[in-house]
């Protein structure tokens, strides 16, 4: 997956478009490799509740692009919830830096 800019986020990304994958998350994992990530289909708000790691959300459009970004979400918190998302992508926290802004599109590959 990359964004509009050419700038590769990561290379192995789950989906979790089921109830059951889009409950359990990351829930369970210890950490999230680099390259990492877990895209939730239907979503428009995430929770860090038991998790063990921070990690970097990206809310997207239903196409792909960019609606909002919360970077090292710690655990044990809750997003906001975003009406124009219907998609968030779960990324290592630390992945976006400032490489991708509100209005970038990421194109998955």
């Amino acid at each position: 997956m990359i964004t509009s800019k050419g700038i590769e986020l990561g290379n192995n990304i789950t989906l979790a478009e089921s109830l059951l994958a889009r409950m359990k998350g990351l829930l369970g994992k210890a950490k999230l490799e680099a390259g990492g990530g877990l895209l939730i289909r239907p979503c428009k708000g995430i929770h860090t509740f038991f998790m063990q790691f921070p990690i970097d959300a990206v809310f997207l459009s239903k196409d792909n692009q960019v609606v909002s970004l919360v970077h090292a979400i710690p655990p044990n918190r809750m997003s906001h919830i975003n009406m124009q998302a219907v998609s968030v992508l779960e990324l290592p926290a630390g992945t976006l830096g400032e490489k991708v802004v509100v209005g970038d599109t990421i194109d998955f590959i």
